[in-house]
């Protein structure tokens, strides 16, 4: 399973030279990751309300081709690793030339409105279930 965000690189997100800079891609990953988390059924706010949170521990981004001002990206999100306790997701970004520019990573944990862990497949079961699955067609190549 996979989700593909379709964004404008604006003027804004780009620098003097009219290339996309390096700190908007983990901005595009938290937009991508927004539109992942519906493909589950629940908004990421209705996630937050069922009392379940997803802070960020880690962060990386690997950067291939400069992207810029006006390119028309698609960010498209895979869940790369999952666990009871954590989440890591993959984003591929692409222009409108299908050329990757940017790929990365972030990796959450699962807790509750305190910030303590919680063990999902407990909490969550169904949500749980259904990320395994995606994840599964990720790792077998049918996403």
């Amino acid at each position: 399973m996979k989700s593909e965000t379709k964004l404008i690189a604006r003027y804004a997100e780009t620098d003097q030279m009219g290339i996309i800079h390096h700190s908007v891609y983990p901005i595009w990953f938290e937009a991508a990751r927004t539109d992942f988390i519906k493909l589950f059924g629940l908004s990421y706010s209705e996630l937050e309300q069922k009392g379940i949170m997803l802070p960020l521990s880690g962060l990386a981004c690997h950067y291939h081709k400069p992207g810029h001002y006006e390119d028309e990206i698609t960010v498209v999100t895979t869940i790369e690793k999952l666990t009871a306790a954590t989440l890591t997701l993959r984003y591929r970004v692409y222009n409108q030339c299908e050329e990757l520019l940017c790929d990365g990573t972030t990796t959450h944990g699962w807790t509750d409105l305190t910030l303590k862990p919680v063990n999902l497949r407990h909490r969550m079961p169904e949500l749980f279930a259904a990320m395994r699955r995606a994840a599964q067609e990720e790792a077998d190549g049918n996403a």
